[in-house]
């Protein structure tokens, strides 16, 4: 099973950028979404964004991920 993980795209170079969720930054690559621009949420994958989503369901899945969290641990 894989997991991606909605980030938000805070900084771009090329297709190389920087993603936020939670104060946690990441170095992501963009290859497969050359069209995303500072602000998108984007799917993120093994360190590659794959998919664009909206910030409502980026929240959604997030707010998903903090409740498991919080159960576990």
């Amino acid at each position: 099973m894989c997991l991606a993980i909605p980030m938000k795209i805070i900084q771009i170079d090329g297709v190389q950028a920087v993603a936020e969720v939670d104060g946690v930054t990441r170095q992501v690559r963009l290859d497969l979404l050359p069209d995303a621009v500072l602000g998108d949420y984007v799917l993120i994958h093994a360190g590659l964004a794959i998919a664009k989503v909206n910030a409502a369901s980026a929240e959604e899945t997030l707010s998903l991920l903090r409740s498991l969290a919080d159960e576990i641990y």
